[in-house]
């Protein structure tokens, strides 16, 4: 058995043995609620001044518009942001973003079965619910619904799927009151889960997802362990947290996500590294190992999340959750609101190298996107008002 099945053995059952010495850590306090925000609107602040017309294309390697998939997590911060605090700006850029996109999926192509292009439909639904608009559902509702026309549940072959599109799922069955967006998000989530590939991309030994088939053992890293890169988890705990927050407490499987949630909780807690991040190989710190920034504040998002709903124990986690945050705060925050230590896309430790405090990854929205959602769950555990 490998070392993290012992050591979340040892957790599950409640051992007192100490963890390992990546997860050996002195308690720290959070910070006020001041602090969070201040940390918050900085980043954000940065990044709307970088860019200033929420339409603009995105240029790296080559032109996309800006309502894919990395874009639109960051606008899932960014409402998350707005529901703390208010401003005006921030609901404005939101929605001039939808209304330059015609509040459709990328590039127009309404009946797409992609979950990176149907990210955006969970702001748009969002913006929806804050202003029900029926142009603002129209695209992503058809989107869904055109799947939902048929038999096929295997499309989420790579787990970021989970989060870029069962968040959409549980928010139209939410706004629609129709039990039938749970149960096929349900069918497609546990076919990743437990279909996909050979052996499904779940490990439930380790309490971690493969990122994909490719991933499935015999896959291992230079060092022969199983590869559970950081972010692509850090998305579907997202992915749990965003679905769970939304859906009725009676809605159908949700004690298989909570279950699920709870697990990957477990399975973090010894995997975190002494200065508060996760290693991009979670399981691997000489797998390209050192701080990184996006999957650790999906981390800190999810298990802040899972504390302020009840799903965790405040006395576990809390050291857990601050300690990633002060690591997010105080290595990966630049004075000027700019973010390193974020690796760049792609689906392995390997890629988007090198990951250093000013290294720039090709895209700038999605880390901050899940900073944002981690800085809202950690305002409340700091005495936020709901």
């Amino acid at each position: 058995m490998r070392a993290i099945s012992v050591l979340l053995t040892g957790l599950v059952l409640g051992g007192t043995a100490a963890p390992a010495a990546t997860c050996q850590r002195t308690d720290q306090p959070l910070p006020s609620r001041q602090q969070v925000l201040e940390a918050m609107t900085r980043a954000n602040t940065y990044f709307m001044n970088e860019w200033p017309d929420p339409g603009k294309i995105i240029v790296t390697n080559k032109a996309r518009p800006s309502n894919i998939w990395t874009r639109a997590a960051y606008y899932e911060g960014l409402l998350a942001l707005y529901r703390i605090d208010p401003e005006p700006a921030y609901l404005d850029y939101a929605v001039r973003w939808g209304d330059f996109h015609h509040w459709n999926l990328r590039d127009g192509h309404t009946y797409t079965r992609n979950a990176d292009d149907q990210a955006a439909g969970q702001t748009y639904i969002e913006l929806y619910q804050i202003d029900p608009k029926p142009e603002r559902i129209r695209y992503i509702k058809a989107s869904i619904d055109s799947m939902m026309a048929t038999d096929k549940i295997d499309d989420w072959h790579w787990i970021d799927a989970i989060q870029m599109a069962m968040p959409v799922f549980a928010k139209l069955g939410v706004v629609y009151e129709n039990p039938a967006y749970f149960e096929r998000m349900y069918q497609m989530f546990m076919y990743a889960k437990e279909k996909q590939g050979e052996h499904g991309l779940y490990d439930p030994k380790a309490g971690l997802w493969w990122r994909d088939a490719d991933f499935d053992p015999p896959h291992t890293s230079p060092s022969g362990k199983d590869v559970y890169w950081s972010r692509g988890n850090g998305w579907v705990l997202m992915a749990l947290a965003r679905v769970l927050d939304v859906i009725p407490q009676d809605a159908p499987h949700r004690d298989e996500y909570v279950r699920t949630f709870r697990e990957m909780a477990r399975a973090l807690v010894p995997l975190q590294r002494p200065d508060g991040f996760w290693n991009v190989d979670l399981d691997d710190p000489t797998d390209f190992g050192g701080r990184e920034t996006s999957g650790t504040a999906m981390f800190t998002y999810g298990l802040a999340w899972g504390i302020d709903h009840g799903l965790l124990d405040r006395a576990t986690y809390l050291p857990v959750v601050a300690k990633a945050w002060n690591g997010l705060v105080n290595d990966a925050l630049h004075p000027d609101g700019f973010l390193g230590y974020v690796q760049g896309t792609g689906k392995q430790p390997s890629d988007g190298q090198p990951v250093t405090y000013d290294s720039r990854p090709d895209f700038d929205d999605y880390a901050l996107g899940a900073f944002l959602l981690a800085g809202s769950e950690v305002y409340e555990l700091a005495g936020g008002a709901k």
